[in-house]
């Protein structure tokens, strides 16, 4: 026969390995519907690689240091991936303007649209922080 401690234990032991699960397939989830094909036959990561490696050779140093400021606040097991899809963003906002190099205007767009809109608070309250001018794309902050 087991304690009552010990079967407390199990049962509690279980309910805190299903939330873990459950935590890591909905994360696992998200990843797997950002592979899928959208209507183009790419998914989002293809998009993704493909204006990064299209606009790699627009980025200056300088707008290299601004990119990594911008994700500064990111914690750091998740800043790589924050990165790189800010990174696309702004390749892509570059790329659409025929631009000769990535510059810092192209920076707070690319952030911006990258950035999902339940974030907005906290991506405000991060460009006032520095002092990045983004008046310019206050119309992008539809929710703000």
């Amino acid at each position: 026969m087991m304690s009552t401690g010990f079967s407390w234990f199990i049962f509690i032991w279980v309910f805190i390995l299903i939330g873990f699960m459950s935590i890591g397939g909905y994360f696992m989830f998200r990843k797997f519907l950002k592979v899928l094909p959208q209507a183009d036959g790419k998914s989002k990561l293809d998009w993704q690689n493909h204006y990064v490696e299209k606009s790699r050779h627009l980025w200056t140093d300088e707008s290299k240091e601004f990119l990594d400021q911008l994700v500064s606040p990111v914690p750091t097991p998740f800043r790589d991936i924050a990165k790189h899809s800010i990174a696309a963003k702004i390749g892509q906002v570059a790329l659409e303007s025929n631009a000769s190099e990535v510059t810092r205007d192209h920076c707070v767009q690319g952030y911006i649209l990258a950035t999902p809109s339940r974030d907005y608070k906290s991506l405000i309250s991060f460009l006032e922080k520095n002092e990045i001018d983004y008046s310019a794309y206050k119309h992008l902050l539809k929710k703000a």
